[in-house]
Formats: structure tokens, C-alpha cells, sequence
């Protein structure tokens, strides 16, 4: 929504938009572009009459905001309808869909093209370096946008990538998340076929071919469709990979591709990028002068700094794959070193006991593992919430140090108490966390 308001602010709109809590990078990206933000939400913030309020998915009935714009009938839309209407239309649409990387994925394809000079429109749910910013609008026939399977508005409980007009749809993966709209895997496997309905006949789906979770939804499609992945049964192969600490290397179709990120993942990241770049008409030497040139993305294995000879990264995985992954692409990346992992639960999904034995198994290349106090448990019934005492007790059981404590205090003071000189502190979190990265390089100093 930031970056969206940042890109209309551009168009020529005035922008201003209410918020709970709005916390860095975000309230910094606004800041810098004079767009006021409004803490609170109420009537008295629709004053002048708005030509279009813009209703953001976390908005629910009740809201005095949202009241105010439907008792006065007030024009409104969401964020989706918005892009569709005002930027998407007429462009040539590539859609980042999946439960992991779609961040990632979607930055290093808007690189891709920016590098060679197609000046793509983009929409991205982070800020990757090279570009700045997580979203510019162009005249450019290329759109480039993060696929969200999360729900439109509260008036529009359809994923939000069925808004995105797509010619390419990339699905990277596929598992269960967000507990709290969708009931289980078939309902996230529905939505994504809807994606799939509305890709065109001269378009393109590209989707993991090592998924299984996929494979139902590619057996009868009405579009052209590419397998990306892994396996034999894939027509964009990658083989010959090759992952250390500085980087990943792997061949797709007799060539030889290097991005600077570390882990499996991203290699399979960058797979999807590559043949929906390939299909669009770039170039291998195109597109490897992107990937050797890609910066990465703020919050995405983003090292905030070292202190006392302790490095602290910034992730912001909160599914117990993409935490999973991130520490085996530590592992790999800081070799020999003891590895921290300080994970805050606070998605709808983590906070719930879906998950119990998934946060178990997913701190494997963990040595420490600090869970803090899980966001708004009471909320739910008990027999929904995750165990902290459970998870805690598992992991000590496996051989790890293990504590949940109550805020972020608690946990600087541990780190600082606990830890030594070569360790690594990866914190995880999809929220602000009470600023802990600063918080633990000040007291670690």
C-alpha cells in the first residue's frame, strides 16, 4: 500500500492514508516522499471528501474509516482494482504467484528488465536495493507485480493476484498458509486456478514441476505451459548447481547462470526469472549482466550490521519453510559459525497450532533458537493455539538452546548474556519487531 501511494503521488495525486502502526523501511519511504500518515483510524481523516478511498485488506467492518466511507457512499476500491484500472490495463502483465520467494523472485525479474533497459513498471511487497523503491509506474508495455494469494478487501474475498490481467503467471510453490482465510491446502490450490483460468492463450504458465502440490492444478490448463525446477520432468531444467557462501551457480539450456544469493531457494528463484525472461525475449547475456549486478532485497537476509564480532541479519520469514531454508543458506553462508535463530510468531498462521511440529523441524540448522512471546494467543481458542511450552521443550529435547521469553528486552539481554564473538543472529519476523536489530547491535557493542 506504501508503494502504491508513492507511485500515485507521482501520478500527479494527493495522498495521505491512515495506519495502526507504521514502522521502517516503510515509514521511512513515506517520510522521504511527504506523504502524511495518520495514526489511528477515523471519520475525521476522510475530511474534503476524497475523490477515491483505497481500502486496504487488513480493513474489516467496524473500522470507523471504512463505516464513514460506506455511510457517506464515498467512491472506494481496493488496492488490486486499483492497479488493474489505473496502471495495468493495455500492459503486459508478469505475475509472481507462490508461497515462498515471491519477493524475491518478482524483485530479481524487475531487475532483469531494468538492467537492460526496458523501464518496467513494478509492484513489489519489499524494496529491493537496486531499485529503491518497492513500486514505479511507467509507460513501459512491461508490468512487473508480486502476486498475493491473500484475500482482496473485506468486500472482495478473492485472492489478490486475479485482479493482475496476467500474460505470464510464475507459481513457485505451494503450501499451506494464512490459517485464517483459507481452511486448508485445496482452498490455497482453488485460488491458484483462478490465476490459472485467466492467463491468456498467448500467454504463458510457468510453474515448479517439482511441486506436488502444483501437480493437480497443471493436468488440464488452457494456456501454454512451462515446468520449471529440479527434476527430469521438467522443461526448464536447472542442473550442475553449484552453492557456496558468496553465491549459486547452475545451467539451463546449455548455459551457465551465477546469481549472488546463497541457497537452493534462490536458485530456484532464479529459474523462474530466467525462462519468463527468456520467453519475453532477453537474451542468456542479458540476463546474467542483471543477476551480476542484483543488489538483493531489505528484509531478505539483509545484514543490519556487526557488533562484538556477532553479525545480525534481518529476515523476514515467518512460514516454517522460508525459515527453514534461510538457515540452510546461512549454514552455507557463514560456515562453521554458531547460528542464532530469534523468531517472533505473530502471522495468523504461526500463532496457531497448524504449525506445532512444522516450528520444530524447521530450526534443524539452528543452534539457538529464542521464540518470543506469541502475538495475541489469548484471541484464539485453545485448542487452535500453538504450544509454546511444546515447541520449547521439543527443541531443548533435540540438543538445541532453547528459550521463549516475554518481550524484546528479555531477549537483547539474553543474546548479550549468551552469546559470543562469531556468532550469527538471524532474527525473523514479518513486523517491526520493537526495533530488536538496533536494539541487540547497541547492547552486543
Amino acid at each position: 500500500m506504501a508503494s502504491a501511494a508513492a507511485a500515485m503521488k507521482e501520478q500527479g495525486f494527493d495522498v495521505t492514508g491512515s495506519d495502526e502502526n507504521v514502522y521502517p523501511p516503510m515509514s521511512i519511504f513515506l517520510e522521504e516522499r511527504d506523504i502524511g500518515v495518520i495514526k489511528g483510524y477515523s471519520e475525521d481523516n476522510l475530511k474534503g471528501n476524497p475523490d477515491l478511498v483505497v481500502v486496504g485488506n487488513v480493513i474489516s467492518r467496524g473500522n470507523p474509516e471504512a463505516e464513514a466511507v460506506l455511510n457517506r457512499r464515498l467512491r472506494y476500491c481496493s488496492l488490486p482494482e486499483l492497479l488493474k484500472e489505473f496502471f495495468i490495463r493495455g500492459k503486459r502483465s508478469l505475475v509472481v504467484a507462490g508461497t515462498h520467494g515471491k519477493t524475491t523472485t518478482t524483485s530479481l525479474l524487475a531487475w532483469v528488465f531494468e538492467h537492460n533497459e526496458l523501464n518496467p513498471s513494478f509492484l513489489i511487497g519489499g524494496i529491493p536495493s537496486n531499485l529503491g523503491q518497492g513500486a514505479r509506474f511507467t509507460d513501459s508495455e512491461w508490468f512487473i507485480i508480486e502476486g498475493d494469494e491473500y484475500d482482496t478487501a473485506f468486500f472482495d474475498k478473492r485472492s489478490k493476484f486475479v485482479h493482475y490481467l496476467p500474460e505470464v503467471a510464475i507459481i513457485n510453490n505451494l503450501e499451506f498458509d494464512h490459517a485464517d482465510i483459507f481452511d486448508d491446502l485445496a482452498a490455497i490450490q482453488k485460488s491458484l486456478s483462478h490465476l490459472i483460468r485467466i492467463v491468456p492463450g498467448n500467454g504463458l504458465l510457468l510453474a515448479n514441476g517439482d511441486e506436488a502440490n502444483i501437480a493437480p492444478l497443471l493436468e488440464k490448463v488452457p494456456c501454454p505451459l512451462q515446468r520449471f525446477g529440479l527434476g527430469e520432468n521438467c522443461d526448464a531444467r536447472a542442473t550442475d548447481l553449484n552453492l557456496d557462501g558468496e553465491g549459486s551457480g547452475f545451467e539451463l539450456g546449455g548455459t551457465r547462470y551465477r546469481i549472488p544469493m546463497v541457497g537452493e531457494l534462490n536458485v530456484r528463484n532464479a529459474l523462474a526469472v530466467t525462462a519468463c525472461a527468456l520467453h519475453c525475449g532477453l537474451t542468456p547475456k542479458q540476463i546474467q549482466g542483471a543477476f551480476d549486478t542484483f543488489e538483493g532485497i531489505r528484509r531478505r537476509m539483509d545484514v543490519r550490521g556487526e557488533a562484538g564480532g556477532i553479525t545480525v541479519v534481518d529476515d523476514f520469514g515467518h512460514h516454517p519453510t522460508a525459515i527453514e531454508e534461510t538457515l540452510k543458506a546461512l549454514r552455507i553462508k557463514y560456515p562453521g559459525r554458531r547460528l542464532w535463530a530469534i523468531f517472533e510468531p505473530r502471522s495468523n498462521t504461526t500463532r496457531r497450532n497448524v504449525f506445532q511440529d512444522r516450528l520444530r523441524d524447521c530450526f534443524a540448522d539452528a543452534d539457538v533458537v529464542v521464540i518470543s512471546q506469541i502475538a495475541r494467543l489469548h484471541l484464539l481458542d485453545e485448542s487452535e493455539r500453538l504450544s509454546p511450552d511444546q515447541l520449547i521443550g521439543e527443541l531443548r529435547e533435540s540438543g538445541k538452546i532453547a528459550h521463549y521469553l516475554p518481550d524484546v528486552d528479555a531477549i537483547v539481554e539474553t543474546a548479550k548474556r549468551e552469546s559470543d564473538s562469531g556468532d550469527v543472529i538471524c532474527v525473523f519476523s514479518n513486523g517491526g519487531f520493537g526495533g530488536i536489530h538496533e536494539r541487540l547491535l547497541t547492547a552486543l557493542a
